[in-house]
């Protein structure tokens, strides 16, 4: 049926789908980068939940460490303190230089404890840090995600009914164009970031660009006999009355 249209009618049928549209675009702009900034938010918040977890798991882990090395200098220092005791009922040099051995050894054990301790412990308080660095930045990320789904949930609430409305009043408009026309207005506004690819011309320029029309292409779109692009921005170009006055074609 589209096929059949006059090329004035096209032209009113793309300027209407225009303004449909922009009206969808407006709702997207009051959301903003909202939606893009939730998602990112909730990203971020997932790794470094991962990170915490993993932080969590190595302190657990180096406390886990400089408690098993106090252990092993408290066992040491029990072997140590009955050695010595042994060392007082001696009966000859052979068990007192045995005892000596034992006792150095256990001095070894407890001077090696220590230094694991000094180790581990330098490491746990980098990653108890690094933690609570995490922890921080963890619930202002959540505290923002709240806000930022308040405010988004405010929005969509507002906007819903109406982009809705919106978008199935403009699926509907793009029932009655043609394939053909419909890809080349919607390629127009892809390369748009405000998404105009139907406009009037207004003061002898572009609506889209503002680059000046000469009069003879200004009495060619007045006419609609053809659709006609601006030749700076590529926008398909319509007259002021579009949508207020009909001009039949002539044969």
């Amino acid at each position: 049926m589209s096929q059949d249209l006059s090329i004035s009618k096209k032209l009113k049928n793309l300027f209407e789908l225009q303004l449909i549209d922009s009206e969808i675009d407006e709702i997207q702009i009051l959301k903003g980068e909202l939606p893009i900034e939730v998602s990112d938010l909730e990203d971020e918040i997932v790794g470094l939940e991962t990170r915490i977890n993993r932080l969590r798991d190595k302190v657990e882990d180096l406390s886990g460490e400089i408690s098993k090395h106090k252990a092993n200098i408290k066992e040491s220092e029990g072997l140590m303190e009955r050695y010595q005791k042994q060392m007082d009922n001696v009966k000859n040099n052979r068990e007192y230089d045995a005892l000596s051995k034992e006792l150095e050894l256990q001095r070894l054990e407890i001077q090696l404890s220590e230094k694991k301790i000094r180790e581990a412990t330098g490491f746990l308080d980098a990653k108890k840090e690094t933690l609570e660095t995490n922890e921080q930045r963890f619930e202002l990320k959540q505290k923002d995600l709240e806000t930022k789904k308040v405010e988004l949930s405010e929005i969509i609430e507002k906007t819903e009914k109406e982009e809705k409305a919106l978008i199935k009043k403009s699926d509907n408009a793009k029932k009655h164009l043609e394939e053909r026309l419909l890809k080349a207005y919607s390629k127009i506004r892809e390369n748009y970031r405000n998404g105009l690819a139907v406009v009037k011309v207004e003061r002898d320029s572009c609506g889209g660009c503002y680059n000046k029309i000469p009069p003879q292409i200004q009495l060619e779109i007045a006419m609609r006999k053809k659709i006609v692009a601006c030749e700076h921005c590529g926008r398909i170009l319509v007259d002021d009355n579009i949508l207020t006055h009909e001009i039949e074609e002539v044969e």
